[in-house]
């Protein structure tokens, strides 16, 4: 008796792909369209309908019946609000992670179980091996594409349940099957950013579900230099959209002419301060302690190891020292000081080529 897999099609290239090749593969397969976002919902571009239009085509081509399922009431409940209140206290929350953990592996894997799935795959460019019988993200082929940060949540029983295809696959190699195979989306440009955003601005969409209360922009030395349209639109390390050019007129004052970057954001003052360095020293961290850690392996790892770790996605992986390690806290020390860490997005550790886990950062110096 065939394995029933069902895959969570997005209408991309990535996911159209997976299915294809499972459906190729032997499996039989199912596609389930997950609408996570609510059309009305003020300020949003996330565009569903086009998105679910094309993975029925896809469907159509490679012969698979794919459905639509609505979690949009989990979706607000489990990772919108979280990403919200994240705001509203100063951090930055990454919502794909919490997407993955709460949504794609939690709410999408329980509707694929009552559908009689024995898996569930989904397009993303990752690899599960085993190791004491746990089982972990390992490095996909395209290292380039490594979406493992985002899937650092994921427990081993979580993991044992999924399939990634495409991870001895790269994005070129991707493409090629959707165009061998006559897939409409083999072109189709790869989704950025946040989806409920789309393309507009951060700060854009943000104001309209949170008060943005404006206030200082100070220099480095604690002067007053600008006004802020509120802390909510401004991540660490941000260059554009400050509003300050180069203040030319104050050069004379110890400024230059050159762009700034948010360094800090102290929510009690309300306040903003900015660099004129891209590695000012403000910007840059030695120490990064992470909380709500999630341990793979169960088990943390030893005070004095040594592992790789990310502070966002896309970051090639730095070294860095277990210091401490202490309820559901880690505290590691990297080799090279890193640029913008930032509350509230995730420290994910590496022990070589497989992924431990991670957690939230909660400090930093």
């Amino acid at each position: 008796m065939k394995k029933k897999v069902v895959v969570g099609m997005s209408g991309g290239v990535d996911s159209s792909v997976t299915a294809l090749l499972l459906k190729q593969q032997g499996y039989e397969v199912v596609g389930l369209f997950m609408r996570n976002w609510d059309y009305g919902v003020k300020g949003s571009q996330c565009p569903n309908r086009i998105e679910f239009e094309d993975a029925k085509k896809v469907g159509k081509i490679i012969g698979i019946e794919v459905i639509g399922k609505d979690f949009v009431e989990e979706y607000r409940g489990k990772v919108f609000d979280v990403f919200l209140e994240g705001l509203k206290k100063g951090l930055t929350p990454n919502p794909d992670i919490l997407c993955n953990r709460e949504i794609k592996f939690n709410v999408f894997l329980n509707e694929a179980k009552k559908m009689g799935a024995d898996y569930i795959a989904m397009g993303h460019y990752a690899k599960i091996a085993k190791i004491n019988d746990h089982y972990v993200l390992d490095t996909p082929k395209d290292s380039s594409k490594d979406q493992s940060y985002f899937l650092h949540a994921l427990s081993s029983e979580q993991l044992s349940q999924a399939m990634f295809p495409l991870g001895d696959l790269t994005k070129k190699e991707v493409r090629e099957i959707a165009r061998e195979n006559n897939l409409p989306v083999s072109d189709k440009k790869d989704s950025t950013g946040i989806c409920f955003i789309g393309n507009q601005r951060f700060d854009d969409f943000i104001t309209q579900h949170l008060k943005a209360v404006p206030g200082d922009i100070i220099d480095e030395h604690g002067k007053v230099i600008g006004k802020h349209k509120g802390l909510i639109c401004y991540t660490l390390g941000q260059r554009k959209g400050i509003g300050l050019g180069g203040i030319k007129e104050t050069e004379s004052e110890g400024h230059i002419h050159k762009p700034w970057y948010a360094a800090q954001k102290n929510i009690e003052n309300n306040t903003l301060t900015v660099v004129q360095d891209t590695v000012h020293p403000l910007l840059m961290n030695e120490n990064v302690e992470a909380s709500h850690m999630h341990w793979v392996l169960e088990n943390p790892p030893k005070i004095g190891d040594k592992l790789l770790a990310q502070v966002r996605y896309r970051q090639q992986k730095q070294a860095c020292t277990v210091v401490e390690t202490k309820d559901d806290k880690v505290l590691v020390k990297f080799d090279k000081p890193q640029r913008a860490v930032t509350l509230g997005q995730s420290l994910v550790l590496y022990d070589g080529i497989y992924c431990l886990g991670g957690g939230f950062i909660s400090d930093y110096n």
